[in-house]
């Protein structure tokens, strides 16, 4: 596996599989990599001949009170993971490559960027927006893949790129999760073991929810319900929404077709964040 880290060598290092013809996948993380990374690394393997993963701690897409500095950073234990699953290249940029002096512009998406956790985290997304658009236009993928826990991320960056007309192919991939249901992610090395049995209650209470609102039940008493299971385990729950998978708008009378539960709430000083898929019955 190639690891570049300049701009100046990516290009050459991507222009034989281009001149091929041959399909490129890109993978975007910010490294700690985990299972359901390599999820998303095995889905790009199906899907393209060559795969492409980056890793780049984004500082814009943090907040002032937000964990930059504590954030996991082990790049070759990740870049090992990646080579044993097949990945053809390591795209691995510091700070001043991706935002060189005098770097002046951001990327707001409208809509779908707003609310959730668009609210908690202002300026968030426009920080991912602004570095997947770099990414995009750095690695010129022909598809790119995207975790669905991320599912708000998703969203921002499927009409990103429609808006934006980036001629690729974006991917979700099913939230990956462990014996307990608790969706997989980087943060969860945060938890104390306490509080990492307690967090299944997360995964349980959107089920419950989500089982419930299928069968007809009153949208609003169900998400009031999921709110109190998470605060009786130990959570202070910020939001426990059913929402529309495309545009995101609420959905609060009745379930006539395919919606998103989503939540996000703090078990100690971990904010954790989920979401399943609710059909109508």
């Amino acid at each position: 596996m190639q690891i570049i880290r300049t701009i100046g060598d990516l290009a050459p290092a991507l222009l034989p599989w281009r001149e091929a013809g041959e399909i490129i996948a890109l993978v975007p993380t910010m490294g700690a990599l985990h299972s359901g990374h390599m999820a998303l690394v095995a889905e790009a393997g199906r899907r393209a001949a060559h795969v492409v993963a980056s890793i780049f701690v984004n500082p814009t897409q943090f907040g002032a009170n937000e964990d930059l500095s504590n954030y996991p950073r082990r790049e070759a234990e990740d870049a090992r993971l990646l080579e044993e699953a097949g990945c053809a290249l390591l795209w691995a940029p510091d700070a001043e490559t991706m935002y060189p002096q005098g770097f002046a512009t951001t990327i707001h998406v409208d809509g779908v960027s707003e609310g959730l956790c668009g609210s908690s985290r202002p300026g968030h997304f426009d920080g991912v927006a602004t570095v997947v658009a770099k990414l995009f236009n750095q690695v010129r993928p022909d598809v790119a893949l995207f975790g669905e826990k991320d599912f708000q991320q998703l969203a921002v960056i499927r009409r990103m790129a429609v808006d934006l007309d980036f001629e690729l192919e974006i991917v979700g991939v099913p939230t990956q999760r462990d014996a307990d249901g608790l969706a997989l992610s980087s943060r969860n090395i945060y938890l104390s073991a306490q509080d990492r049995e307690a967090a299944s209650a997360l995964p349980r209470a959107l089920a419950e929810a989500g089982e419930a609102i299928a069968a007809g039940a009153d949208i609003g008493r169900a998400l009031a319900k999921a709110r109190a299971r998470l605060a009786a385990a130990g959570f202070d729950p910020e939001y426990v929404e059913l929402r529309d998978p495309g545009s995101l708008a609420l959905v609060v009378d009745r379930l006539d077709r395919p919606a998103r539960l989503l939540a996000a709430a703090r078990l100690g000083g971990t904010r954790l964040i989920d979401n399943i898929a609710v059909e109508p019955a």
